[in-house]
């Protein structure tokens, strides 16, 4: 569904509410040039206290963090841009959605070093339901291993979430797609396991979980760390500072994804070859299951990570 047929009108930009056809910049912004933004994608989810952001507050501190080494500097604090995102939702009446907080150079001259170009910040809320579809929680997706790698942190730092490094993304997802995929597995340099173009990977092997290790050029991801703290907390090992090999994706008992906007994923193939038995298994499932419960406010668990609207 693109943007016009949402029932959206507002962006918060710049300290101001304006209307949703009005949030413009010039073409000669430095982000749009260079790709020197950084952004957050959280959601908002529909309980019975209310509409509740889940996690907001470790998505603002990795928003802030990824400035740093762009020695960026947003002109806003925490507790602006939450007041902001909360007046956001109401002001449109949304019960679940998600939220994109992006921060960026802005126009003033156009050499690569941004100089004196301001930092832009705005705030953008829309309905927006399973990133890889319905259909796909429940019965897993097929996947491949792109041909494109992920870069290192000696190149660029991977854990800022940085605009301009999804063209690395988007060139691995949509040559999967390309191909009949629904999304990409994605390498490192030396040819492990990083990630997916917008998710983290997971792996069961022997009723254990393993997942890569922040040094396999990954980012830091809430919807990870979440599942990680979901499992251990379900009695299971996790092992998350492993290397994982590409062959050992296709002899895992289970494979699933994770992120904010993929939520908990389960993969039923990678590269033709079936995952398991090829349906979602019984760990992933558990572990959605306690996912969904836990941000759908189902139970009363784990109360400090909502901020509700």
């Amino acid at each position: 569904m693109g943007f016009d047929e949402m029932d959206v009108d507002t962006i918060w930009m710049d300290g101001e509410f304006v209307d949703w056809d009005d949030a413009q910049i010039h073409v000669l912004t430095h982000g749009l040039h260079y790709g020197s933004g950084v952004f957050e994608g959280a959601r908002c989810y529909d309980t019975e206290q209310g509409p509740a952001i889940f996690r907001w507050d470790e998505h603002l501190e990795r928003l802030y963090q990824s400035c740093k080494p762009y020695e960026m500097e947003i002109d806003h604090s925490r507790a602006e841009l939450t007041e902001a995102t909360v007046e956001l939702i109401q002001r449109q009446d949304l019960a679940s959605c998600y939220i994109r907080p992006i921060a960026f150079y802005g126009y003033n001259s156009l050499g690569v070093s941004p100089g004196d170009c301001p930092t832009r910040t705005a705030i953008a809320v829309w309905p927006w339901g399973a990133y890889l579809g319905e259909d796909a929680l429940e019965n897993g997706i097929e996947v491949m291993v792109s041909s494109w790698r992920k870069h290192a942190s000696s190149q660029i730092p991977t854990n800022a979430k940085t605009t301009g490094l999804y063209v690395n993304s988007m060139l691995a997802g949509e040559e999967a797609r390309r191909n009949g995929y629904a999304e990409a597995i994605v390498l490192n340099k030396e040819g492990d396991v990083a990630e997916g173009p917008g998710e983290n990977l997971f792996m069961v092997r022997d009723g254990e979980i393993y997942t890569p290790g922040l040094s396999e050029s990954i980012l830091d991801g809430i919807t990870r760390d979440t599942v990680i703290t979901l499992a251990e907390d379900l009695g299971y090992t996790v092992h998350d500072t492993v290397s994982i090999s590409r062959g050992e994706l296709n002899t895992a008992d289970e494979l699933f994804f994770t992120g904010s906007a993929a939520e908990v994923t389960p993969i039923r193939k990678v590269d033709n070859v079936v995952i398991g038995d090829g349906s979602r298994g019984p760990v992933t499932e558990e572990l959605q299951s306690k996912f969904f419960e836990v941000v759908e406010r189902r139970t009363d668990e784990y109360d400090e990570w909502f901020d509700y609207v």
